[in-house]
């Protein structure tokens, strides 16, 4: 993927270019790329751009091909990808425009604690996390279930885990979809993915996947910082995971099936990693149920690292979470499909958007949306590499109307993870992260090595494209102090 694109690129303004319909017959729509010039040139290191062009000819693709800034190269779509199709006129849902990790997403708990309250216990933290936090591949999870309750958590998802004492009604509240998308169908899940979901149950993963304790040390939108009760110095807890091999399983599953739906259905792609199927055929509403499963089953799963995350500081305070003010912010996905509706010229049309590797950022008044976010726009946890920042943001009116309401999801990679391993000292890095006062365990030395800042583009860069182009609004920036990496 070290080939450099060199595609056609127009200029739209300082923060979107233009891949034009007409550079490969067969595009429906064109591909946008919101980028400034720094980032672009990033995106010219891989074929991610080709990969935005190449789902504009997907069936029933609306407007454009979507790019965020954080793009690079993913399965099918690039990671950083927002597609959406008109479900009415021939609309498809492709796997690969979800990726492997479906709902790998992040959610963000405030607390009362200042940077000061817990400097001198951090490593404490860290390693409470660290021991109560499964993490690594194939990690399993105290949290054992039955198979008759696996059945009933890929229907509830986070609220299974509030009912079982992990956690609160209100987390529910502050859980995009409350926690659980209608529509879930265990039945259309294969066994091979029950057998490798029944023990991740709050687990963290592997590679990118995180928990990690961090401190706000900019506030952009005061007024937005006092209604979310957030401050300078503030200590945050930030957890990144998804649905595990569960949902890489289902992924597996119904990639292979529908490459058979694109001579059925008469579809031409120009890569057969977006194999898809109209959303109301059959092929097409089966996957649905079944990616559903795995949503539910990853907002269960970071629930439950919630509370592991919340009993940790119990241990180390010695006082309950609520006194600690252990409240979630949000909790949002970014690597779903979703039956949402928006107005396209003039008509309100029911679409399904993909959005891989891209958040969710519904501006203020969205119906979607809970009370207390109604005046604000919808919360978007944007994290960075263990040696930068990560950013809290809101949704825009703009998002809705430019992008199917999505923003970027992270930093994104500039280098793979082979190569990191080959060009990162692992014992360099460590002191590097160390001189900055950050302390990272993980399972292995691999993982940090491959998560090296280096691997990464820089999120304030990244952060700096949506906020210019008012797809969404900086809130507050937070500084990693304790890291727990899968």
């Amino acid at each position: 993927m070290s080939e450099l694109w060199e595609g056609p690129l127009e200029k739209i303004d300082d923060f979107r270019w233009r891949i034009p319909k007409t550079y490969k017959p067969g595009m429906r729509v064109p591909g946008i790329i919101y980028a400034d010039e720094k980032l672009l040139k990033d995106i010219h290191h891989d074929k991610a751009a080709e990969q935005v062009a190449n789902v504009a000819f997907l069936p029933g693709i609306i407007n454009a091909s979507l790019g965020m800034p954080d793009l690079h190269w993913g399965f099918g779509f690039a990671i950083g990808g927002v597609a959406a199709t008109d479900i009415e006129n021939g609309g498809v849902v492709a796997p690969g425009g979800i990726g492997y990790d479906i709902n790998c997403g992040v959610r963000l708990v405030r607390t009362n604690l200042s940077f000061d309250d817990v400097k001198d216990k951090l490593r404490d933290l860290v390693n409470a996390f660290f021991s109560n936090v499964p993490s690594g591949v194939g990690s399993k999870g105290e949290i054992r279930i039955s198979a008759k309750d696996e059945r009933q958590l890929l229907i509830k998802g986070a609220k299974w885990a509030v009912e079982n004492g992990y956690g609160v009604e209100e987390d529910l509240e502050s859980t995009e979809e409350y926690g659980a998308i209608q529509g879930a169908d265990p039945d259309a899940v294969s066994e091979r993915a029950y057998e490798r979901g029944k023990a991740q149950s709050g687990t963290l993963g592997s590679g990118n996947h995180f928990a990690e304790i961090q401190a706000i040390d900019q506030l952009y939108d005061a007024k937005l910082c006092d209604e979310f009760g957030l401050d300078l110095g503030q200590v945050m807890v930030m957890i990144h995971s998804g649905s595990r091999g569960f949902g890489y399983q289902i992924c597996d599953d119904y990639v292979k099936n529908m490459v058979h739906c694109l001579q059925k259905y008469n579809i031409n792609v120009p890569d057969r990693q977006l194999a898809c199927a109209p959303v109301n055929s059959p092929e097409g509403k089966q996957y649905l149920a079944a990616m559903r499963c795995a949503a539910n089953y990853a907002w269960n799963n970071r629930q439950c690292l919630m509370h592991l995350a919340r009993r940790s500081f119990e241990r180390v305070f010695n006082t309950s979470w609520q006194k600690l003010g252990m409240h979630l912010i949000y909790d949002v996905a970014h690597n779903i499909a979703k039956i949402e509706r928006y107005v396209i010229d003039g008509k309100e049309k029911l679409l399904c958007v993909h959005r891989k590797g891209a958040t969710r950022a519904f501006g203020p008044g969205h119906p979607a949306l809970p009370e207390k976010y109604k005046n604000s726009g919808q919360p978007v946890i944007i994290p960075g590499d263990m040696g930068r920042n990560s950013y809290l943001l809101v949704g825009t009116k703009k998002a809705e109307e430019e992008t199917f309401g999505s923003t970027c999801h992270g930093a994104g990679r500039i280098k793979s993870r082979s190569a990191a391993i080959k060009t990162v000292n692992y014992n360099t890095l460590l002191k590097q992260l160390e001189s900055k006062g950050i302390i990272v365990r993980a399972s292995g030395k691999g993982t940090i090595v491959e998560e090296a800042p280096e691997a990464y583009k820089d999120v304030n860069e990244v952060v700096n494209v949506v906020h210019n182009a008012g797809i969404s609004r900086r809130v507050c920036k937070m500084r990693p102090i304790g890291v727990v990496k899968g």
